[in-house]
């Protein structure tokens, strides 16, 4: 299973993403004991983090990749339903632009998550933390990384269903006693615990699904 999240960009010097994936990872040796978990950090940038994405599939090969990112929107776990094919013109952290306002050129309009999303909410739910739908993933390197993932898995015409690829924004005022602008963040309804048992459960329902699909 590979569990990725993002590197510091402007406005956010500590990206509580991927410091939540190296938690998970260092977590489920002994949550989920019968799957390899690895952690990474993709860079905040246009060009570097599909490249960097597209080497740690190719190294480990997993049966399902949850990439985390922050969001200001967000109060809790923010599981995104589709990757849309656009790319905003806004610079990421070396500063520069997506080189075309599309993820892909000529790729399809949206590609659907294939993360078992019900299962997901239900257990987040049963531990009572909040959880949403989303359909819109934005038009930054969220919603690109899980463009291009997703496309890595429309490619694998050899096992499509038993691949688990998708999105999920949490809080981006997660980490305790960050500031934007100088000035306190508003209180997530997510903490550092709960975002924790949460991934856990996530990279659970995700193992398992997979794992069903492997041995039919």
């Amino acid at each position: 299973i590979l569990v990725t999240g993002f590197g510091p960009f402007p406005g956010a010097p500590r990206n509580a993403s991927s410091l939540l994936a190296e938690a998970l990872a260092a977590a489920a040796v002994r949550s989920l004991p019968a799957y390899k978990v690895r952690a990474a950090a993709l860079p905040t940038e246009w060009e570097a983090a599909p490249l960097r994405l597209g080497e740690l599939i190719a190294e480990h090969d997993p049966v399902a990749a949850i990439h985390f990112g922050i969001s200001r929107r967000a109060h809790g776990f923010v599981v995104e339903m589709r990757a849309r094919n656009l790319a905003a013109k806004i610079c990421d952290a070396r500063g520069d632009y997506p080189p075309a306002p599309c993820v892909v050129t000529g790729g399809p309009e949206e590609i659907g998550t294939t993360l078992p999303v019900n299962l997901i909410v239900d257990r987040l739910r049963r531990l009572r933390l909040p959880v949403q739908l989303s359909r819109d993933a934005g038009d930054y390197l969220c919603n690109a990384i899980l463009y291009h993932s997703l496309s890595d898995v429309r490619r694998r015409a050899e096992r499509p269903a038993g691949l688990r690829r998708g999105f999920i924004h949490i809080p981006d005022r997660l980490l305790t006693g960050e500031r934007r602008n100088g000035r306190p963040a508003t209180p997530s309804k997510l903490d550092w615990e709960g975002a924790v048992a949460g991934g856990l459960a996530i990279l659970a329902a995700c193992a398992g699904a997979a794992g069903q699909i492997a041995h039919r």
